[in-house]
């Protein structure tokens, strides 16, 4: 029987070796795929992928399976012309595939490709299953990525850390936050909020975490685990008599304290928190950790002595890992990275495309760069989720290619996308993946073109003028705009008489004539029946169409204020109902893709929990984050209400909508109001003994007092209601927006 046994362990360890990680991954794409293609792994000192043809197959050799999967990649697009991405990661291949004329070989020197934020596992991927995992896993394979951030999960490694601790699970309940928040509570910033996580979740992410990890070590990634930076529960010099400093509050909540490095109990407690770690989901050779994050400098921290601190805590773990960090604001302190060997430190740029802090004049330009350390440049193009066209094109290209010749750039390691959101606006991240392996600079238009074609798999005068345009515009944010991700819709806003940018810190600045987007819908209308299946054009046509309908629906908004302003009462009513009408008409147009469904995010919340009561959890969590963000405090004091805003159907038509149809009745109501006798003017109302000063002040044009919170917070409390099922035909309905605009 041991004999027996024996052998079926080296047979399965023989097919383990044998597996061929690329060709499983052809056979997602499309069964039967891995047939038409001939995959080969070679040594090489150097990242690089080559296609060729090998009879009837497409030969593809790489020296790792990630590079493999990105020169697959690459043939699909600019061969078969076929493009897969977050809105379709499967594509029936033709029967013949396109031949390779001569042999083409793309090499790089880039060969650490980073991927995700702490925030987008918390926008994006809360509630993802494995199905969903393992879709993004293939993408970033196909996109060149080897080393995520992989941080699903790693609420276990603390619950089994603090109750070792002495801490209650109800403790622990506390200072875990809930699905939707586990980024902040994560990052230091927040304690609690939306939990406590039942026990099942521990077991779910747990088990979702192993089957990441092991699919990514298949393909030969290197997956960057949570480090450790010292935070504890607020508590913790109370219940445990730690020297910890007190973490404050962010946007209204209690901070978790920071552990300070010269605690006697600091090894002790780092030590514990890797050997949980571990246990889970094994060693790791890139930790991620981001100590003193968005918090002020404070005089009273060695900040050289607690970056030795932690990394030897990290060192102790894995003599060889590296620390990756974050490049934001202030982070990493000069004074911490000096002192450290090189090689020990990756940086990430976190948003090269922008603000780069790796020497380039730019805002946050750190005059020697990061000195002898290894960096990456990263994208980071999107903040909060927020679904918008947007892109820095000529911006990423030029930032990108002055790594070239830059001094302070010799120690670029590598790329990395940094979003806060993910599965939003696919051309960006396609450039960005394609930039490392190009030998020499291309331009915005002669890769735009061959985009358009990749992208859709044939070719149209009118699409093609409709990209030309939107690169020119909207995809063209220009230098010195320091926005934070998309330009946002006006529908999604808190209503107000001087209503711009929807949240707080998006830094929003006009940069595009709304004209561009319309003609560029227009185009894409026009020849919509043509692409009639094509999946990637009916997304990009929906996408653009919203667009379009938000850069008008803001102009429409200021003629209704303007109407408010000049007392046209006739035309204010007029206005604010094509208002409306056309927010409405824009949450039809988004209920045909699921993309662009509240339903999609809803479903996977409540698919998340296996009682009724994790399901409403799960999806209460989903609801607050997209909408109020948090509490009261939070949303109306702190000022993260909005932040995740989303143009979604049903979104629209159930929370936004009512805000501004509350908000221009009240306004109607005020114009009647000022049309009737004053009573205070007559000297006989509750408001006649005013001074001159504030009756002047009182006549002048404001806009009613509204408790938001208060009309918000019961929408977040509801259940149900939404599907991912689209509705209605895409082509039919961008057709019918776009007439409604032209009219």
């Amino acid at each position: 029987m041991k004999q027996i046994l024996s052998i079926i362990f080296i047979l399965f360890s023989m097919a383990t070796v044998l597996a061929n990680p690329a060709d499983d991954l052809l056979e997602r794409i499309d069964k039967g795929a891995s047939a038409k293609f001939k995959t080969t792994l070679v040594k090489s000192d150097k990242d690089f992928f080559e296609i060729s043809q090998d009879g009837k197959r497409i030969a593809v050799k790489a020296n790792s399976w990630v590079n493999m999967a990105t020169g697959i990649n690459w043939y699909l697009k600019h061969y078969a012309g076929i493009h897969l991405s977050w809105n379709g990661m499967s594509h029936r291949l033709p029967d013949v595939l396109p031949p390779v004329a001569a042999p083409e070989r793309h090499d790089t020197d880039l060969s650490l490709r980073y991927n995700f934020n702490y925030c987008t596992f918390s926008y994006s991927m809360p509630f993802w299953d494995w199905n969903r995992w393992e879709k993004e896993i293939d993408w970033m394979a196909l996109h060149g990525i080897n080393m995520p951030l992989a941080i699903v999960g790693m609420e276990s490694a603390w619950r089994n850390m603090l109750i070792k601790l002495g801490y209650s699970d109800k403790e622990v309940g506390e200072f875990i936050s809930g699905p939707a928040f586990l980024a902040w509570w994560a990052m230091n910033n927040l304690e609690g909020w939306g939990g406590p996580l039942p026990d099942s979740w521990y077991d779910r992410q747990e088990k979702l975490q192993k089957k990441i990890l092991r699919r990514m070590k298949e393909l030969g990634m290197k997956p960057v685990l949570p480090g450790y930076c010292g935070m504890m529960p607020h508590d913790a010099k109370e219940r445990l008599g730690l020297d910890v400093s007190d973490g404050g509050t962010w946007n209204g909540y209690v901070r978790p304290s920071n552990l300070s490095a010269t605690d006697a109990r600091f090894d002790e407690i780092a030590d514990l928190y890797y050997k949980e770690l571990t246990a889970l989901y094994g060693k790791a050779e890139y930790y991620s950790l981001d100590p003193f994050h968005e918090s002020k400098d404070d005089a009273s921290i060695d900040y050289a002595a607690a970056g030795a601190k932690l990394m030897a805590a990290m060192k102790r773990a894995n003599p060889n890992a590296v620390w990756v960090v974050q490049g934001w604001t202030e982070n990493p302190r000069p004074e911490m990275i000096e002192p450290m060997e090189q090689g020990d430190i990756l940086i990430l740029d976190l948003f090269s495309e922008c603000r780069p802090m790796w020497g380039i004049p730019s805002v946050w330009r750190r005059v020697n760069g990061y000195g002898k350390h290894q960096w990456l440049f990263c994208m980071l193009e999107n903040f909060g989720a927020n679904v918008g066209l947007h892109g820095r094109m000529d911006q990423l290209i030029d930032n990108f290619y002055q790594t070239k010749d830059n001094h302070l750039a010799m120690n670029i390691k590598g790329f990395g996308f940094s979003m806060e959101g993910s599965g939003n606006n696919p051309v960006m991240f396609e450039l960005m993946s394609e930039l490392p392996w190009r030998q020499n600079r291309v331009s915005k238009e002669v890769w735009i073109k061959d985009y358009v074609k990749a992208r859709y798999g044939m070719e149209d005068p009118a699409v093609t003028e409709a990209w030309e345009i939107l690169s020119n515009s909207i995809y063209n944010c220009p230098a010195g705009n320091n926005q934070q991700g998309p330009h946002e819709s006006i529908f999604c806003g808190r209503p107000s008489l001087n209503n711009f940018q929807v949240k707080s810190w998006s830094k929003m600045r006009n940069y595009y004539d709304p004209a561009s987007t319309l003609k560029a819908a227009s185009l894409m209308a026009s020849v919509a029946d043509r692409y009639r299946g094509n999946n990637n054009f009916e997304y990009d046509l929906v996408d653009f169409v919203r667009q379009a309908l938000a850069d008008q629906g803001r102009r429409q908004y200021l003629a209704t204020i303007a109407d408010y302003n000049s007392f046209s009462q006739d035309s204010f009513r007029k206005n604010a109902d094509k208002f409306l009408e056309m927010l409405l008409l824009q949450d039809r147009l988004l209920g045909t893709r699921k993309e662009f469904r509240l339903g999609t995010w809803t479903e996977a919340a409540r698919d998340a929990g296996i009682s009724p009561d994790e399901k409403d959890l799960y999806e209460w969590n989903a609801r607050v984050q997209i909408t109020t963000w948090g509490n009261r405090t939070c949303a109306d004091q702190g000022g993260l209400r909005d932040y995740a805003n989303k143009e979604w159907n049903g979104l629209l038509r159930d929370f936004y909508y009512p805000r501004w149809k509350t908000y221009f009745d009240a306004l109607a109501e005020q114009m009647h109001r000022n049309s009737l006798p004053d009573t205070d003017a007559l000297g006989s109302g509750p408001n006649s003994n005013k001074t001159a000063t504030e009756l002047f002040a009182m006549a002048l044009p404001s806009g009613p007092e509204i408790d938001w919170y208060a009309l918000e917070e019961p929408w977040t409390l509801k259940k149900g209601g939404y599907t991912s099922s689209p509705e209605g035909d895409p082509i039919a309905i961008a057709k019918e927006v776009m007439e409604f605009l032209n009219e």
